[in-house]
């Protein structure tokens, strides 16, 4: 018999086809379509990024920039996408999910154009935060969705099975980004994320409400606000968050350095890029599906514990070799492959077991994370455009430092501290 999982009561028709799920395949075409959706919604910041990483190095050229402050762009972005999702947790929590997802899809929409009509790298960086508060609707609220509907490790499952699915988008971006620019220049990729924007904002009205009206929260917004507050002294959360976060840390190291580190320091062809940038998408599409498969039986905390260690043994790699030379391309390559690939253990089993006790504030805690994550985002990226020396080496020790503070959090305060969640409810 197929465990079963109580979610929530949907009052309204649209919904309850949700009311009910299980741990076997979904293959309701309504459900599918929500899935899909969700998909689309949570691969938000990694197009937003994603799309452009080939054409940094043309971008540097055009505004007669430096690689530093083109490398902010993506720092700017963090900023907005950090405390954006603080304001979209606590409003989700009150008014639900689907209006706080359509204002945000339109300032991402608004964001992208003054990206593709700005003529300075200052200008970029300003209409990269408004894009980023708009985008970080999207992840935040879709990962609030899925714990509305799911719990513990089958949360973390559907987790693995959404990233799964969206790692398309960061897999083609670079690719079509590259080709993109080589076409019709930096501009053009920016105009494609406009109308990447607006056609999901089209497919928002087919999506059903997950928050029922009685299940929000009724305290005012600024007691919501502070209610962060109050989450961040709880152990559990900081251990699961900082395990991802640290290792978001790495992955935004990563995304700054590797355009200057590939293409310009290993003289890879920037079209080339997009399939050395992909190889780590697949990697990051098989730990998710195989992490899908091995959470019911092993639990969060083992598979966290897991990828976290392969992280840091990884990120120490990087480093050496990265400093070193040793191997050319192909030796900073395979480590950073490594690294990457891993994402699908980490990733989904830190957000769901932050979440996991906190049904009733699902938005709340998942916008905590998110700022976590992308907070650290903003420092690891902000270090390796600051630390730039025209070598991989200031993306290979942030890699580094970041694996191991993952490992840490995951293994000395979730793995040793807190009680494991390793059951699904039968």
């Amino acid at each position: 018999m197929a465990d079963t999982v109580m979610v929530a009561d949907a009052p309204d028709s649209h919904a309850t086809v949700l009311h009910e799920v299980t741990a076997t395949p979904i293959n309701a075409p309504s459900q599918w379509h929500v899935l899909a959706i969700l998909s689309a919604l949570m691969g938000f910041a990694s197009i937003s990024t994603d799309f452009y990483l080939p054409a940094m190095p043309t971008m540097a050229r055009a505004l007669n920039a430096t690689t530093g402050s083109v490398e902010y762009t993506i720092s700017g972005f963090l900023i907005g996408f950090s405390l954006g999702q603080l304001v979209w947790g606590a409003v989700s929590d009150r008014y639900g999910r689907r209006v706080p997802l359509a204002a945000g899809l339109i300032l991402f929409v608004i964001g992208s154009a003054g990206c593709a009509l700005s003529g300075s790298v200052e200008t970029i960086i300003i209409w990269r935060i408004v894009q980023a508060l708009g985008a970080c609707a999207g992840v935040v609220l879709s990962r609030a969705m899925v714990r509305d509907l799911y719990q513990g490790p089958r949360a973390a499952q559907m987790l693995s099975t959404l990233i799964a699915i969206m790692a398309i988008a960061p897999l083609l971006g670079p690719i079509l980004g590259g080709q993109i620019a080589e076409l019709a220049g930096w501009r053009a990729i920016f105009w494609t994320l406009v109308g990447v924007g607006i056609l999901t904002l089209a497919a928002l009205f087919t999506l059903p409400e997950t928050l029922p009206a009685a299940r929000r929260q009724t305290a005012p917004l600024m007691g919501a606000f502070g209610e962060y507050g109050r989450l961040l002294l709880n152990r559990k959360i900081l251990g699961y968050a900082g395990a991802g976060a640290f290792f978001y840390g790495g992955m935004y190291a990563y995304i700054a350095g590797t355009p200057f580190a590939f293409i310009t320091y290993h003289h890879v062809a920037a079209e080339f890029y997009g399939f050395l940038f992909g190889a780590g998408i697949l990697g990051i599409i098989a730990t998710n599906i195989l992490n899908t498969r091995l959470v019911l039986h092993y639990g969060i905390d083992r598979m966290l514990v897991s990828g976290t260690a392969a992280a840091a043994l990884a990120g120490i790699i990087v480093a050496a070799t990265s400093f070193t030379d040793w191997g050319g391309l192909w030796g900073l390559f395979v480590p950073l492959l490594l690294f990457v690939s891993v994402t699908g253990f980490i990733v989904a089993n830190s957000i769901a077991g932050a979440m996991a006790d906190f049904p009733e504030q699902a938005g709340a805690v998942s916008a905590l994370v998110g700022a976590l994550q992308y907070g650290a985002g903003i420092a690891s990226s902000g270090l390796v455009g600051g630390f730039a020396d025209g070598t991989p080496w200031p993306m290979g020790w942030v890699i580094a430092v970041t694996g191991i503070g993952s490992l840490l959090c995951a293994f000395l305060v979730v793995h040793k501290n807190v009680p494991a969640i390793n059951e699904v409810t039968t």
